[in-house]
């Protein structure tokens, strides 16, 4: 019995020296890849913050670790998005019927931590959850259809605008992670990632309706400005777009992406220690 345990330190105490002398060897030093999935839109036409009506998304990244916990990744995201009032159970948000779609693409940096140490050369530290968070920019360029025919809703000014929004604007980027080491080159990983933006737009609503007046008669921009000239309900005027009525919260829009994808370890992430020949 005394054997045994006597055995069994030694062993315990050779596992966590070898251990110890790869993490010295091999240094994580980063990674690139790829991801697909999904996206999500929340906002004007999504107050509820439903995820019901998901879309494509997809990314490339590259990320260079600093330390053992801690990377810099620079990421290159396209998702597209759109929602409809068609979709809320509300009866006043389905008779304002406002819709969009947009690509959006974003090129942001973020800070990566890791909870656990990640080496892929070590079977113990093949996985790792993680954080993520950083500063990006997106273009976006929200549009519609009428009567079957495709409109960009930015130079119309649905909101009686006197110029434009702009079509561009920061964002942050919070996300959670799982990453697992397949082998000594191969990652794989799921992520989920939420977005503040700095614009009320995405949907191209934000504030008060500007009212027919404010367009020119029957022009396509008074019949994308208030769309509820199609519903005849009792006890809702009909249509709903008089002169500074909300038509937005105001507030800016946001939305969210799970991917899942593939990384590839970079070759010089490994410092092997030099031989002697004496």
């Amino acid at each position: 019995m005394r054997l045994k345990i006597v055995a069994f330190i030694v062993f315990s105490v050779v596992s966590l020296s070898v251990n110890a002398q790869l993490e010295e060897t091999f240094s994580h030093r980063g990674e690139y890849g790829f991801s697909v999935g999904l996206g999500h839109y929340f906002g004007d036409i999504n107050p509820n913050a439903s995820i019901g009506h998901p879309k494509f998304a997809a990314g490339i990244f590259y990320l260079r670790q600093l330390n053992n916990y801690v990377g810099i990744k620079v990421n290159g995201n396209y998702t597209f998005l759109g929602y409809s009032d068609s979709y809320s159970n509300n009866i006043v948000q389905k008779v304002r019927n406002l819709s969009f779609n947009t690509d959006v693409y974003e090129l942001s940096v973020t800070g990566n931590f890791n909870f656990f140490k990640f080496f892929p050369l070590i079977p113990q530290y093949r996985f790792t959850p993680y954080l993520s968070a950083g500063l990006g920019a997106i273009y976006f360029n929200p549009y519609t259809t009428l009567a079957g025919q495709h409109y960009d809703l930015n130079p119309l000014k649905t909101e009686g605008q006197a110029s434009p929004y702009s079509l561009v604007s920061w964002v942050v980027p919070i996300g959670f992670g799982l990453k697992y080491n397949v082998t000594d080159r191969i990652n794989v990983f799921s992520e989920l990632t939420y977005r503040f933006t700095g614009t009320g737009y995405l949907d191209d609503v934000n504030g008060n309706y500007a009212g027919a007046s404010a367009f020119d008669s029957k022009s396509v921009a008074e019949l994308l400005q208030d769309r509820s000239y199609i519903f005849t309900i009792p006890n809702i005027t009909t249509p709903i777009g008089i002169k500074g009525r909300q038509r937005g919260n105001g507030r800016n829009d946001s939305y969210a992406t799970f991917q899942v994808g593939i990384s590839f370890n970079l070759h010089e992430g490994y410092n092997c220690p030099a031989y002697s020949t004496y």
